[in-house]
């Protein structure tokens, strides 16, 4: 078995002999995309336990040790930590109750155990997922447009760092998020994080990663690259796209 399903069901095992717990859901590649489990992953779960049980759990770390000691962790949420055991295995969690699970937005859940008349539809989130204002080949477009624009004024201004995230980051995600409506869609999407697993979806002859996100001091090359990327698939505003080159071409004029 699998070293992160194999703590889980230990954990499981050792909530399950407690009485103010209610169930544990394996998320991730510890909850129903099992498939996706390697020596890279991590084990991401939420505790469910009664009310009033909640900070108990929160503050102690006697129940996470049960099957092997930790060695750090730290509080990332008021609700959960982030633990490495001395094993190695790292895990992330938050600890819930019925009520507070119902409102926090998560995809993919598995039931690893819950108590006998635990509520129904535990692995189902009723909050809503992240999403953004338009889903539309246009709205990505002139996102990712936007951020070049705005990212090659932050260069100019010598705000290289914010520049980066501008054009290497914000833009690309807006070209990942053109892949996808496309039909190119990455395996095992993560709805929470659309850079995962983009590697295996899109080949380098169709997406260029390494020169769209070349690094802190290629801005310029970045921008310029994505840039002509977009503008080969899609109807680019002339607008945007004079004033991006005016902005290149000022960059240039400016080494």
């Amino acid at each position: 078995m699998h070293p992160i399903l194999q703590r889980i069901d230990e954990l499981a095992a050792h909530l399950a002999a407690r009485d103010d717990t209610v169930a544990v859901l394996g998320l991730g590649s510890a909850g129903a995309q099992r498939a996706r489990l390697d020596e890279h992953s991590d084990l991401d779960f939420f505790l469910i336990v009664a009310d009033g049980a909640k900070w108990r759990y929160v503050d102690r770390l006697d129940w996470l040790e049960a099957p092997c000691p930790v060695v750090y962790s730290f509080a990332h949420d008021r609700s959960g930590r982030r633990a490495l055991y001395a094993d190695g295995v790292y895990a992330e969690y938050l600890v819930l109750t019925a009520a507070e699970l119902a409102r926090v937005p998560f995809s993919g859940a598995r039931v690893v155990w819950r108590r006998e008349g635990a509520p129904t539809g535990l692995t189902q989130s009723e909050a809503p997922l992240p999403r953004p204002a338009y889903d539309t080949v246009e709205f990505h477009l002139n996102e990712a447009l936007t951020s070049i624009f705005v990212g090659l004024h932050r260069e100019l201004r010598g705000e290289h760092l914010a520049a980066a995230r501008f054009i290497q980051s914000r833009a690309v995600d807006e070209v990942i998020a053109l892949m996808r409506l496309s039909g190119g869609e990455a395996p095992y999407r993560d709805l929470f994080e659309p850079a995962r697993r983009v590697e295996r979806a899109y080949p380098p002859d169709v997406l260029p990663l390494a020169a769209m996100v070349p690094g802190y001091a290629a801005n310029l090359a970045a921008a310029r690259t994505t840039f002509e990327w977009l503008c080969r698939r899609y109807p680019v505003d002339p607008a945007i796209g004079g004033a991006i080159r005016d902005l290149l071409g000022r960059s240039d004029d400016s080494r």
